[in-house]
Parts: structure tokens; C-alpha cells; sequence
């Protein structure tokens, strides 16, 4: 039920997964803006987390330079902490989204029944472009309706790949201890699926 809950997933939750899951909720603001609505209603329709598959930075902030990719890009990081994944996070998502296709495996291994709505996040922006929205229910800044809309799309994504495993280009590469020019490459890399990903939920 609502809000759409989209769970974010990496290696040591410090990098990758963290993110994608304050860009996702800084392109859901960003939306919610253009549409005269307030932002700060985000937190009802859409409800973007992540973890890790390994527990070994449990506890600590954002790796400094994937914050800074979120704060310079208008982000929020405030309240980040890191964890490792458990089974019932992945029950309490209707979207699941890994950096690799490993971590898409290992979600499912825990989690065979989650294997519809498990994508890797290069391979769900890659497979959002072939996606009839104007299928999907109807449009709306509200809870009921991004849920509904989000629920379908989903399905409509995991219909589209009919199987197929993800292609090797779907991954992100692994920032951690490179350079800003990398955290700031895969920054980018997250914001061609997040950014698509709030059109549809809120076009």
C-alpha cells in the first residue's frame, strides 16, 4: 500500500545505493515543483531507502563523495545512516533496484518472490523507454495514484524483459575509493533511470 516503496541496493550502503535513493527523492521534489504541487509531500507518495547485501559500514554516513554528488545536485543527506539488507525490506518493496546484476541475484536468492519487481538499475531505465504510459492508470499527485501507477509500471518493465538477464552495460561501477570524476560519472548514470522513473510516476 502506499506510499510506492522503492528499495535501493549496493554493496556497503555507502556509495551507490545512498545515491540513488536521495536523487530519486530529489526527482520526485523536482517534479512535484513543476507541477505547482509542494515537495514536501514527497514522503506520501513516494518512499525511496537502501541497503547493502554486506553489513560491514552499518551505522556510518554516506562515503563524503557520494555525498557531495547528492548536495551538489540539489540532494538531501541528512539522517543517512548505513545497513545491510534484510528479507523484510525486500517484502515491504514494490520496486527494488541493484547496482549489479550479483546484487540482483543475491535479492532474489533471499527473496525468490521478489524476483518481478528486482531490476538492476541500469537494465529498469534501459526498459522504462519501451513502457506504454499512456497504459498505465491515470496520473495523479496523489498516494493512491503514484502507488497504483508505480505497481503497474513495474509490471509493465518486468513483462518488457521477458526473461532476459540484464546486459553487462546495466551495472554500476563500484565509486568507492576512486576519484570525484567517477562518484560524479555514476551519479549521472543513477539520474538516467531516476529521473524517467519520476516523469512516469508523475508526468
Amino acid at each position: 500500500m502506499p506510499p510506492f516503496t522503492v528499495l535501493h541496493v549496493c554493496m556497503g550502503n555507502i556509495c551507490r545505493s545512498p545515491m540513488a535513493e536521495r536523487l530519486l527523492v530529489l526527482a520526485v521534489r523536482e517534479r512535484l515543483g513543476r507541477l505547482g504541487a509542494d515537495p514536501e509531500r514527497s514522503d506520501e507518495l513516494l518512499h525511496s531507502h537502501s541497503a547493502g547485501t554486506g553489513g560491514w559500514h552499518a551505522g556510518e554516513e554516506m562515503n563524503p563523495p557520494a555525498a557531495r554528488q547528492v548536495t551538489s545536485r540539489g540532494g538531501d543527506v541528512a539522517g543517512f545512516a548505513a545497513r545491510k539488507l534484510r528479507s523484510d525490506l525486500i517484502d515491504a518493496a514494490d520496486l527494488v533496484l541493484t547496482a549489479t546484476a550479483d546484487q540482483q541475484e543475491y535479492v532474489v536468492a533471499l527473496r525468490p518472490d521478489a524476483a518481478a519487481r528486482t531490476f538492476v538499475l541500469g537494465e529498469f531505465g534501459r526498459l522504462l523507454g519501451g513502457v506504454d504510459a499512456s497504459a498505465l492508470p491515470p496520473a495523479e499527485a496523489a498516494p493512491d495514484a503514484v502507488y497504483a501507477r508505480g505497481v503497474a509500471l513495474v509490471a509493465a518493465a518486468d513483462a518488457a524483459r521477458q526473461g532476459a538477464a540484464p546486459l553487462p552495460g546495466d551495472d554500476l561501477d563500484d565509486p568507492w575509493g576512486r576519484g570525484d570524476q567517477c562518484f560524479s560519472r555514476v551519479a549521472d548514470e543513477i539520474e538516467e533511470t531516476v529521473h524517467p522513473l519520476a516523469a512516469v510516476l508523475l508526468p
